[in-house]
């Protein structure tokens, strides 16, 4: 499967909308995914990490379990959650 870009940019914009970034790279069969907060981000507006992998998998075109994914909550080195 490949990356459903458009699918991926309406998230990227949902995400925008609550003045969060999202940085996306995939390589192969996995995906390293950071969600980045602006000076206005709502901490609660944020889906738990299992629930953004499994809406994630599919756009990437991967197993969600596969997808290593920081929060802005997560801070600096941080253990980046793959489930």
């Amino acid at each position: 499967m490949s990356v459903d870009e458009k699918q991926l940019d309406q998230l990227k914009q949902t995400l925008q909308a609550d003045d969060y970034r999202m940085d996306v790279d995939v390589r192969g069969d996995s995906a390293d995914v950071a969600i980045v907060a602006g000076p206005d981000a709502c901490e609660e507006c944020l889906v738990p990490k299992p629930l953004m992998q499994s809406m994630l998998g599919p756009v990437l075109g991967i197993d969600p379990a596969s997808i290593r994914l920081v929060y802005p909550t997560d801070g600096p080195g941080a253990d980046v959650t793959t489930s």
